[in-house]
């Protein structure tokens, strides 16, 4: 299919506004008479509250209002579960406990919101917090994962006798008998850890209760607006009407901003109604830390069943999954684990058994990969020791297994994050591999540049990791468009953006349909009173669910702007054509009408509207996929590791990509950089450390390892491959978070690869160059003893 304006690598819509600062970000609101909030929060991972002491606070000039659970009397609630357990899964355990606004009787982790300051200032607010005292009875903490499973361990929750939040049970075909035809049986247990997200932007909240007008406004850092609103009215007694959100630009969002609902976002709204006043709070760098959600930590003990000739018979896969303090997530990331763990690969026996636990760390929501990134770490690492004991070269292992393209649509078996069968929707694997191959020159390097690099003494690798990540999922997004009689035209969306291009990528598909130049089509996104209906941006499904509705919206107005210009131009729609904002006969050019006039004229300020028509050139479509779309790629790497300080410089990193038809590659390229910045982090730098009572030793970017432009590769070169989706009308597939989902996995490899000689073998992430060292040492000072014994 030949497209004008799809595919293309056009500038964003929204950069002149971003470059220049005229973007608006929530800490850009400021109202007269505003309010500032700031929090006390917990010193302590695990206690009971004996006694808070707010008397010098409300005393301190300035202060406005102190708030603890008890003063909001009747109106204290947990919040409401985000997502519930899959029930088209049976046998699932689930144990739902939920964050409050503010804690109440007990704290369950350090950085937990008591008490609320309101004052004239943010400064005022913090120092009036430094005057309240809350006095604790330090309980056990629950830290680490297999041990919160154990029959002594403390109870985060007092009503549970157990630390089990979640178990659920997936299986396809049957791995026993899978196991017992298998002629090489493969054992390993790995040890996955957190990183936080540290988008640019932290979180915040304003609300602004109009009691004149019985109108809520509120700007929040969210990803999903409309729930929201929606929630947020049903917790305050309003209708939905009378409250608006707004999530305005965001510096970046990574899914802990598709939580709901925060303390925060519980509490900012309540305060505004109670004083009467807008109400103002910004996250700080230290509360990202401690208040903003995380992930990735998990413990996997999996088995892998092999024929001697590398034919993968079956997987088998049980984890402890880290949940948090508390579940309103549910059980997305785990879920996302289990559907990612065979991978591309055509494996016919699995058992994957998943354990979510209850710790007295932060609450875990979806980070960009949301339970992907682990799954993919599990089945390459199995790959790459399959191949070791099976003496096959790595990438010839994974090619014998990939799903065939005949295949397709592949039926996993299992549910995944939406509830739904995980149906991998196209897909032409092998060529993809093939040109990542070619891209890194892989056999190049293994057969000529590795041995002469080794015989000067440098450590080089190379890992070449395939990969799928499920994307897409419903219930549905929707799109207004409507064309103005100056010929421009609007859009209007329920999902929000943090960088993705939506008002180029979107504009890219209305022009498509109407002839309008990109720079004329205006979006406006994340404003529930431009749109109503939505659930939001997170799980890669921007460009396939708001696309598509986009695309069935325009083709609406389309018809639309056709039917009367075939009636005001005499001429059959057949034999119209839309080009330059003009729609036009084709074989005579010079009979045409614009846009703009035919919006003024469905627009009459006389006459009668003929019946079974609509004023206007407008049209509002929704689009709900049955399936997800699965997009596939590749990422390969070369690196080298310096011996003395064990630190890594990328020598090449390339991506190939099959998302479909791809609707912009400057904005994919874009989306797969950041990506990668953010696996790299995973793999070597990025990773949360608690001590044993609950506290977060690196909460700061001066301890924080992230990645600076020093660490990333001096170049990412991206492929692309197009294998449409039958699944939607555009063809696409997600991508938001295809460029950090396999880092680790194939850094890992490249890792192995280049310390081939120390037979080193990694079953943990993130690593770090101090922690590359200890393994090393360990395991020199292993083959020494040994040594010394005989």
């Amino acid at each position: 299919m030949t497209y004008k304006f799809i595919g293309k690598r056009i500038k964003r819509n929204e950069d002149p506004r971003l470059l220049t600062g005229q973007a608006l970000f929530v800490d850009d609101v400021d109202i007269p008479g505003m309010l500032h909030v700031a929090f006390v929060r917990s010193d302590y991972a695990h206690a009971r509250i004996l006694n808070i002491e707010t008397e010098a606070a409300r005393q301190h000039p300035g202060v406005v209002a102190v708030y603890t659970a008890e003063d909001m009397g009747d109106e204290w609630a947990p919040g409401p579960p985000l997502v519930s357990p899959p029930p088209t899964l049976a046998g699932v355990i689930f144990n739902s406990r939920r964050q409050s606004p503010l804690a109440k009787g007990k704290v369950y982790h350090a950085g937990e919101a008591i008490v609320a300051i309101v004052a004239e200032s943010r400064y005022i607010a913090e120092d009036a917090a430094d005057e309240v005292r809350v006095d604790y009875e330090p309980l056990p903490v629950v830290v680490d994962l297999e041990k919160a499973m154990g029959p002594d361990s403390p109870r985060v929750h007092d009503d549970l006798d157990t630390n089990l939040a979640a178990h659920m049970f997936q299986k396809k075909g049957d791995y026993e008998v899978a196991r017992a035809q298998a002629d090489l049986i493969i054992k390993k247990k790995f040890f996955l850890d957190r990183g936080a997200a540290v988008a640019m932007e932290n979180r915040g909240v304003v609300a602004h209760w109009d009691e004149k007008s019985q109108q809520m406004t509120i700007w929040d850092t969210t990803q999903a607006p409309i729930p929201i609103r929606n929630g947020t009215a049903a917790r305050l007694g309003l209708s939905q009407k009378q409250v608006r959100v707004i999530a305005p630009f965001l510096g970046g969002g990574f899914g802990p901003k598709a939580m709901m609902f925060y303390p925060e976002e519980m509490l900012i709204p309540w305060l505004s109604m109670k004083l009467c006043r807008p109400i103002k709070w910004i996250e700080d760098r230290r509360e990202n830390f401690y208040a903003t959600t995380s992930e990735r930590q998990q413990v996997h003990e999996v088995e892998i069943a092999l024929t001697n000739d590398g034919r993968v018979l079956g997987l088998k896969d049980d984890f402890l999954h880290d949940t948090g303090a508390f579940d309103p997530y549910g059980l997305t990331i785990p879920l996302n684990t289990q559907c990612h763990v065979t991978g591309p690969y055509d494996i016919q026996n699995i058992a994957s058994n998943c354990t979510a636990v209850f710790t007295n760390k932060p609450i875990v929501t979806p980070v960009r990969g949301a339970g992907r990134p682990q799954g993919v770490f599990i089945i390459e690492r199995m790959m790459d020791f399959a191949a070791r004991e099976l003496g096959m070269e790595p990438l010839e292992l994974r090619v014998k297994n990939l799903i065939p393209p005949e295949a397709f649509p592949y039926d996993k078996e299992i549910i995944d994050q939406a509830f739904a069968k995980l149906i991998l929707d196209s897909g032409n694997y092998l060529p993809v591999v093939e040109k990542a191959r070619e891209m890194i020159g892989y056999d190049q390097f293994i057969k000529e540049e590795q041995p002469r690099l080794r015989a000067e003494g440098k450590f080089v690798g190379i890992g070449i990791t395939p990969f799928i990540e499920t994307t897409g999922v419903g219930p549905y997004e929707g799109v207004r468009i409507q064309i103005e009689p100056s010929g421009k035209v609007n859009v209007a969306t329920g999902i929000g953006t943090q960088g993705q291009g939506h008002f180029t990528s979107f504009a890219q598909i209305v022009s498509e349909q109407l002839g309008v130049a990109v720079s004329d089509v205006s979006l406006v996104s994340g404003d529930t009173a431009e749109f109503h209906w939505g659930t939001g941006t997170f799980a890669s499904r921007g460009a396939v669910v708001a696309g598509s509705a986009t695309l069935a919206a325009a083709t609406s107005v389309r018809t639309k702007v056709l039917k009367l210009a075939s009636k005001v131009l005499e001429t059959p729609e057949e034999e119209l054509e839309l080009e330059d904002g003009v729609v036009r006969v084709a074989d005579l050019p010079h009979r045409s009408i614009s846009l703009g006039e035919l919006a003024a004229l469905a627009n009459p300020l006389r006459g009668a509207v003929e019946p079974g028509t609509e004023p206007g050139l407008e049209a509002t479509d929704y689009f709900g996929p049955a399936y997800g779309a699965t997009s596939f790629g590749v990422h390969a790497m070369i690196i080298e590791v310096d011996p003395e300080t064990m630190m890594i410089e990328f020598k090449r990193y390339i991506t190939v990509e099959d998302c479909g038809t791809v609707l912009n590659p400057l904005i994919l390229e874009g989306q797969i950089h950041g990506g990668v910045s953010m696996g790299i982090g995973n793999s070597y730098y990025e990773k949360m450390h608690w001590d044993e009572n609950g506290q977060l030793l690196n909460a700061s970017l001066a301890d924080y390892l992230i990645v600076t432009a020093h660490e990333m590769p001096n170049r990412i070169e991206v492929g692309h491959l197009e294998t449409r989706s039958p699944f939607n009308k555009l063809g696409t597939k997600g991508v938001g978070e295809a460029g950090a989902i396999p880092v680790t996995a194939c850094f890992t490899q490249a890792l192995e690869n280049a310390l081939e000689e120390y037979h080193l073998e990694i079953l943990e992430s993130p690593l770090s160059p101090n922690r590359l060292y200890e393994l090393l040492r360990n395991l020199t000072m292993s083959t020494y003893g040994r040594e010394a014994r005989k």
